[in-house]
């Protein structure tokens, strides 16, 4: 299909804010023409998109195409034109059903930064099976939700098996260190989803179980994420993480998808490190009370950190396994730029490459990243993305 197509990749939403951060760092990492990935910028108005192309200074002759969500004959030309479509254009639960379809329709890959998994269910349960026949790979959650914990915990188990010959069956997440806001496409995509589960209220058992994403299958009972507590493996206090709703899905539907190298009795959880004592105690029961989303510096819809902020942000977590015999490994994943923009711009981007010419063996349908392009997107993003990803002990 790559050769048959006219574009690798097309950026669709190239201007808002965090599609714009993707095409700059297309610019920046590999150019236009020669022997540059072959890529477009795509959205609504073809006036905005020459006046993105020369902010973030890319060349006058890169490929601008204009689509529409609303317009379905605008999105399945776009998805004929392309090998992978990647989208920045959220919430994904408004702007994202006919683009899906047009690309299973039209055999076209296709990566976003989607952390609405009741959208993500219904997508699966509408397009899985057309997309396996029409060779479409279509892979959700390729930003901060849920790249570093899906591959985090993918590469961890890796570990465990090289080193025992056995997987964890028990893997703790953990947020040793973030600095940088959540992007205003993550609290529009929250707000949209409460909306969804008041006009049908069975997406409550997808939204409340760590198995929302794995059709036809419920593991067994996941530790609770919803209170402090004290973690005796890290000897510290820990707090509720805002993502792991999202990333534990993911986790587990990488782990159904692969079919089971995790186990079927699989336990995986995800929460932020305070410190140990009383200090770290009352930090996590603060941080549990925290709303990341609320108050006046609230983030919205295609506003976000300047420059100097993104740069300037970072993030750590960990990933401990145990065997159900106690042996035990730890491997870390750390990101050089803020996670809701620098970071994510840079993962999707390199997915949606990744998904173009890496050739990716696996057939089509509704992936994970994990479970999709594995170790191949590691080294990606470890070469390119500023990511690493290193056993600790």
């Amino acid at each position: 299909m790559a050769d048959a197509r006219e574009f690798d990749v097309i950026i669709y939403g190239s201007t808002g804010y965090t599609g714009r951060l993707v095409a700059e760092y297309m610019t920046e990492q590999y150019g236009v023409g020669g022997d540059a990935p072959k890529w477009a910028m795509a959205g609504r108005s073809q006036e905005k998109l020459e006046e993105v192309r020369d902010l973030i200074g890319a060349p006058k002759e890169t490929p601008l195409i204009v689509a529409d969500a609303n317009d379905s004959d605008s999105l399945d030309d776009m998805t004929k034109r392309a090998t992978v479509i990647l989208t920045t254009v959220g919430p994904y639960q408004l702007y994202g059903n006919e683009l899906v379809a047009a690309c299973v329709k039209n055999g076209t890959h296709y990566v976003d930064l989607c952390g609405e998994p009741g959208w993500m269910r219904q997508m699966i349960d509408e397009h899985q099976e057309a997309a396996e026949k029409s060779g479409a790979q279509i892979c959700f959650s390729c930003g901060f939700d849920s790249i570093p914990f899906d591959l985090g915990v993918l590469m961890l188990q890796k570990e465990m098996n090289k080193r025992y010959s056995k997987p964890a069956t028990r893997v703790r997440g953990r947020v040793r260190a973030m600095e940088g806001k959540f992007s205003g496409g993550t609290a529009a995509s929250l707000t949209e989803t409460m909306k969804a589960i008041a006009k049908n209220p069975s997406l409550v058992k997808i939204l409340a179980s760590s198995f929302g994403l794995t059709p036809g299958f419920e593991g067994p009972d996941q530790p609770n994420m919803m209170i402090p507590k004290k973690d005796k493996v890290l000897d510290s206090w820990v707090a509720p993480f805002i993502m792991a709703p999202i990333n534990t899905k993911n986790v587990h539907r990488t782990n159904y998808l692969l079919d089971f190298p995790y186990g079927e009795d699989f336990k995986y959880d995800e929460m932020v490190v305070t410190s140990p004592g009383e200090i770290g105690k009352q930090a996590a029961e603060m941080l549990a009370k925290a709303n990341p989303f609320g108050g006046e510096d609230a983030p919205k819809p295609g506003e976000g950190p300047t420059k100097e902020e993104r740069d300037n942000g970072h993030y750590d977590a960990i990933f401990i396994g145990e065997t159900a015999d106690g042996e035990m490994a730890s491997l870390c994943v750390k990101g050089d730029k803020d996670p809701g923009y620098g970071s994510t711009s840079k993962m999707i981007a390199e997915s949606a490459l990744c998904l173009a010419q890496d050739k990716i063996k696996h057939a089509g349908g509704v992936w994970t990243p994990g479970a999709l392009m594995g170790g191949k997107l590691v080294k990606r993003l470890e070469a390119k993305a500023g990511l690493s990803f290193a056993v600790e002990s």
